[in-house]
């Protein structure tokens, strides 16, 4: 019997998995899996459970692997929920629930189809599947740990889908085969408190911030790429904790993100952030600290053979021609790279981390006909 997408997405989204409890879905996948033939092996690392689920023997083989994530974001207040975030209800041919879109949903879909496909046509070679509970956390304990274990024990994947929901707004319209890179400058800026009423025996922060910001937001980092938008940057908030009207504060903080494009590395916008902070810095006679964290570099799989096989899955199951994107934010992508070529394709992502997160019945199942699909042309 088919294994059914749409039951074991239910099944996946009353488990309350929000970052980083495992809430119970890694095991259901885990004993599901293994029913299946699967050779299973849990990750644990700073508290997070992952999945390493291996059917076949790679060997000198060909090795197909999938790369998705159960963990969720909080539900925000319930009272915004017309569903239970968790009750998994069907309403008119669509599920609702956290994780419904993003991406519980995706996980089952690639987790059916990898099940039936080595159940009907074993293929000769292996299929993967790589299943975190960090994804949506720091990351740190993920997909990484899941990488650094196969490292260890040389397990690999030739080529690699992830299944994180891609399509704006109509199923089939968007594989990613890139991402921009991502990073945080956390800045403040240390001056001396004083009244407000005596300027000249304080010194005042704001101003020397202000005048950071406005440079760095108004310096256009490029115009984009052949495969990318152009880079961005945000303030994202600029915060002194003053709550009096008559004192200068001695300090003051903001928060930057910028998006970056393969013209840039996150070194080198840390060097120039660094050193507008620095002019500004000497300018105003205000210390300016910074501590900047990169979250991930910006990547490009080239067009091919990867983004081909699943364009002609894609188009054979949906109707649609996918257009090939580098837009939006993060993935676990930006790890799985380092490893293999990889892409994404997965669901309509307009719910995701809203209230009332859904997914039509529909796409699911349609979902893991693409994946199915996708074997089946990777092993033929």
């Amino acid at each position: 019997m088919p294994t059914d997408p749409v039951a074991l997405t239910a099944d996946l989204i009353r488990c309350p998995s929000v970052t980083p409890e495992e809430g119970g879905a890694i095991v259901l996948l885990q004993q599901l899996l293994e029913q299946a033939g699967f050779v299973c092996t849990r990750i644990e690392r700073g508290g997070i459970s992952n999945l390493h689920a291996r059917w076949g023997d790679g060997g000198n083989r060909r090795v197909f692997g999938f790369n998705g994530h159960t963990d969720v974001v909080p539900t925000g207040p319930l009272s915004d929920w017309t569903h239970d975030p968790f009750g998994a209800e069907i309403v008119d041919g669509v599920m609702y629930g956290r994780g419904a879109c993003d991406m519980k949903s995706g996980v089952a879909a690639f987790a059916a189809a990898a099940i039936d496909f080595v159940t009907d046509t074993p293929p000769d070679g292996a299929v993967v599947l790589t299943i975190t509970g960090d994804e949506e956390g720091d990351g740190i304990d993920g997909t990484t740990a899941i990488l650094d274990w196969m490292a260890d024990n040389g397990e690999r994947m030739d080529v690699c889908l992830v299944g994180e929901p891609t399509c704006p707004e109509t199923m089939g319209e968007m594989i990613k085969i890139g991402r921009r890179g991502s990073m945080t400058a956390y800045v403040t800026a240390t001056g001396v408190q004083g009244h407000s009423a005596y300027p000249h025996r304080a010194k005042n922060p704001l101003p020397a911030m202000v005048r950071l910001l406005d440079r760095l937001a108004s310096h256009e980092l490029d115009t984009g790429t052949d495969h990318f938008d152009a880079s961005t940057l945000a303030i994202t908030t600029v915060d002194t904790g003053n709550p009096a009207n008559n004192v200068i504060p001695g300090a003051c903080r903001a928060t930057i993100n910028i998006r970056f494009n393969d013209t840039h590395s996150g070194a080198d916008l840390t060097e120039w952030l660094r050193a507008e902070a620095a002019k500004v810095a000497a300018e105003t006679d205000v210390t300016i600290d910074m501590d900047v964290r990169i979250s991930g570099e910006s990547f490009l799989t080239p067009p091919g053979d990867l983004s081909d096989l699943v364009a002609r899955a894609v188009q054979a199951e949906t109707g649609m021609q996918p257009v090939l994107s580098t837009t939006g934010g993060t993935s676990d992508a930006r790890f799985v790279k380092d490893y293999c070529p990889v892409v994404e394709f997965g669901l309509v992502g307009r719910t995701m981390h809203q209230a009332d997160e859904c997914v039509e019945i529909d796409h699911i199942r349609q979902l893991k006909a693409v994946y199915h699909r996708i074997l089946t042309d990777f092993f033929a």
